[in-house]
């Protein structure tokens, strides 16, 4: 009844991905390499996640 208020986990998991990947991109260019890899990793982690809501 009330679906309308439920936040849609996708749009949520998306913004974090962005997210992550700026992150990254800003850890790089102050070149900080390890930070960069592992909000890199993060960053998949977070894509693997959206791949498997796609998928339902």
């Amino acid at each position: 009844m009330f679906s309308f208020f439920k936040k849609d986990p996708l749009k949520t998991l998306n913004k974090q991905y962005l997210q992550k990947l700026e992150e990254a991109m800003h850890a790089q260019r102050n070149g900080d390499i390890r930070s960069y890899s592992m909000l890199t990793s993060e960053a998949e982690d977070i894509l693997k996640k959206i791949d498997v809501l796609d998928k339902k």
